[in-house]
């Protein structure tokens, strides 16, 4: 009958030792608030909605996010570009562009089928909600700042001189 009592201190004895030789490891937690752990590069974080350098936005409202979201989490609204409102280089803009962050499973099919690249997937984790209205992120949430060369959408042009065919690249007779 002592063989087991025997076995139970040995046991006992082994967990003890492994928590004295743990006590000398470098502890795999972090503080969090103060310090951020870095992300990989293919990280996956919160959606943005980008711009040129002029300020355009690059989302010409053409759905394909949309579509291809197996959670059905992007709604997209499109509507025409003038030459007195101006959102996108193309002939549309959208609208009305709205992710629902609680649906988003985050796989980044909504970056893939992106045309122009206006929809990408950054490196922010930090999402929190206090409401479900609050995980609607919606276009003026989602849109980069304008960069400091740009103008802020909507931009006016001058009738004839937006060249359509060409929204972005330099004049072709250089």
């Amino acid at each position: 009958m002592a063989f087991p009592e025997r076995a139970r201190v040995q046991e006992i004895l082994k967990g003890m030792w492994i928590t004295f030789v743990s006590m000398f490891e470098k502890p795999v937690t972090i503080q969090y608030p103060e310090v951020k752990r870095p992300v990989k590069a293919r990280f996956r974080g919160r959606h943005v909605l980008n711009r040129y350098e002029n300020g355009l936005e690059k989302c010409i409202g053409c759905s394909l996010c949309a579509a291809a979201c197996p959670a059905d989490a992007i709604f997209v609204e499109a509507a025409e570009n003038t030459d007195d409102v101006r959102f996108s280089p193309g002939e549309r803009f959208a609208s009305t562009y709205e992710i629902n962050m609680l649906r988003c499973i985050y796989c980044g099919y909504c970056e893939d089928a992106c045309p122009t690249e206006a929809v990408t997937l950054e490196d922010n984790y930090e999402l929190s909600f206090i409401s479900r209205a609050e995980a609607i992120y919606t276009k003026e949430r989602l849109l980069v700042a304008v960069p400091d060369n740009g103008a802020p959408t909507p931009q006016i042009v001058e009738p004839g001189l937006f060249n359509r065919a060409v929204p972005m690249m330099a004049d072709p007779t250089d």
